[in-house]
């Protein structure tokens, strides 16, 4: 997976297609991949336990050749990640059946130390997270490396080190297409939509709406 090529679909006919490609547009500091991508130029293939207590690699069984939307939270945040997480439930519920079968959610912890699979599973439960979506934690050094690859982190040594260390930033990837981009996790969940379906090679199922 190579972040080098991230340029966006043509311009769309919807006003929030439109909008959401200004939105991906982002500096290069969070464009660029900067750490631990291996001699391919993928992202870092570590192992992670899911809330559902499985263990998964990250490029491999997550990323490969998929359509994907990847936010960073922990289990203890009671400020920012609340309120996205609830953001994106809502988005999840625009995309439907589309979550878990040709789109796909990942919640990484950027407290792995402190966010156990069952203390990511009571949040996703108390968020009334649908299925098809999933919260990640690891070894602490080896999720560091991947937020940095992904793009979420603070060009600032000193606030990147501050409690929390994320961005409130959804990552949107098809790598099928190397196509990459992010946009505000608190943005109007219709416009996350479009975000994500502008990155899409293929339309919408009938039905799908990202208008109210």
């Amino acid at each position: 997976m190579n972040f080098r090529s991230l340029e966006l679909v043509g311009g769309g006919a919807v006003a929030l297609a439109g909008m959401a490609e200004s939105m991906l547009n982002m500096p290069d500091w969070q464009a660029a991949s900067v750490a631990a991508r291996n001699a391919k130029g993928r992202l870092p293939n570590v192992r992670l336990k899911t809330h559902e207590g499985r263990t998964v690699r990250f490029y491999d069984d997550l990323v490969r050749d998929k359509l994907v939307v990847i936010n960073m939270m922990y289990a203890g945040c009671n400020r920012t990640c609340p309120p996205m997480t609830q953001n994106l439930v809502r988005v999840q519920q625009l995309l439907r059946e589309r979550i878990g079968r040709d789109i796909f959610m990942y919640s990484l912890t950027v407290r792995p130390e402190d966010d156990k699979p069952q203390d990511l599973a009571d949040f996703a439960r108390l968020h009334r997270v649908g299925p098809g979506w999933l919260f990640l934690t690891g070894v602490p050094a080896e999720v560091e490396d991947l937020r940095y690859s992904l793009g979420f982190y603070d060009p600032d040594p000193k606030i990147d080190k501050e409690p929390g260390r994320h961005v409130g930033m959804v990552r949107i990837g098809n790598d099928a297409y190397r196509r990459w981009g992010m946009t505000p996790a608190l943005a109007d969940p219709r416009m996350i939509v479009a975000a994500i379906q502008h990155l899409d090679r293929k339309p919408p199922p009938p039905g799908t709406k990202v208008s109210s």
